[in-house]
């Protein structure tokens, strides 16, 4: 069964990258000069977002290089004294990434934003989180160079960012996480603390975060993201050409697989490119049976236009 996260939208986060040391990042402005947003007064985390966060860097540290730092992106909702996150785009395998710096593999994140904010087009980042070796609890300095220059196109011209450590106060019971502190949440050794930064200021300063019931709305994305990765460059490029184009990720077979679908011209059906590890299918879909088509193209979008020509000549 096809469980649709997405399609494309028409903001795009252009060259999204995150690096500790210097970050270059170019987000479009979500909001015009003057908006009515005051300081941020806390940071919402849906229990999906949470949960993603606490598993995921636990999943790292358990991995070969489980010693490097780890992040994602938050996508959410900023709203007047608080940004609600909803949604989180992980780092990727394809990140540059030590035990004191991360780059984001920016073109899969990009992608990663098209298909969440077909959700809801408000969603806009909010920030990053990503992680410490050791127990350097706040942002560094480089850090603070790079935020700096970001926020300011941020909307609310304010970012939300998390620093995760395995430092934490050790108890014995890790069922479930704890608030020692407004700005921080410990599971067990893991600890993340929350800051926000606004432009203009010269540092940080914490953030309270609290729960609230709600999905990560990229939850399903991670189960393909080196898929994603890898097509990144291509599927971006469709997204851009074919403003119909839906991207949907399909569950419940052998391996979980992402599915680009392009409605055909008229009510001719569509034409659907499913992406795994192993393969590259191409199918048509009319009055609601798939079938098979002969295209063995791994280039995704040369696969498709390829097909679309086929189909032209047909006709």
């Amino acid at each position: 069964m096809l469980q649709g996260l997405v399609t494309s939208a028409s903001q795009l986060l252009d060259d999204l990258r995150r690096s500790l040391v210097a970050p270059s990042v170019s987000v479009p402005s979500s909001s015009p000069p003057g908006a009515p947003f005051a300081p941020l007064q806390r940071v919402l985390l849906t229990d999906g977002v949470g949960r993603t966060l606490f598993e995921g860097y636990a999943r790292h540290r358990d991995e070969e290089h489980g010693d490097e730092e780890t992040g994602w992106l938050l996508l959410g909702l900023r709203e007047a004294t608080e940004a609600v996150a909803l949604a989180t785009l992980p780092a990727g395998m394809q990140s540059d990434a030590g035990i004191a710096h991360i780059l984001f593999n920016s073109t899969a994140q990009a992608v990663g934003s098209r298909v969440v904010r077909q959700f809801d087009r408000r969603l806009v980042p909010l920030g990053v989180v990503h992680t410490h070796p050791g127990s350097l609890r706040h942002p560094s300095d480089g850090d603070l160079r790079g935020d700096r220059g970001w926020v300011k196109c941020l909307r609310g011209r304010e970012g939300v960012f998390g620093i995760g450590t395995a430092d934490g106060p050790h108890a014995p019971n890790v069922m479930f996480a704890s608030r020692p502190q407004p700005h921080v949440q410990c599971l067990g050794k893991l600890r993340f603390s929350w800051y926000s930064l606004r432009e203009g200021e010269s540092s940080y300063r914490p953030l309270p975060v609290e729960l609230t019931i709600g999905p990560d709305l990229a939850r399903n994305l991670h189960l393909v993201w080196p898929i994603l990765e890898a097509h990144a460059g291509r599927i971006e490029r469709l997204m851009e050409q074919q403003a119909g184009l839906r991207v949907e990720v399909a569950e419940g077979e052998s391996e979980p697989a992402l599915v680009l679908i392009l409605p055909l011209a008229g009510n001719e059906g569509s034409l659907r490119v499913m992406l795994r590890d192993s393969e590259v299918r191409y199918l048509l879909e009319r009055k609601g049976e798939l079938h098979e088509t002969t295209q063995h193209e791994d280039l995704v979008d040369r696969g498709v236009y390829l097909l679309l020509a086929q189909l032209a000549e047909e006709a």
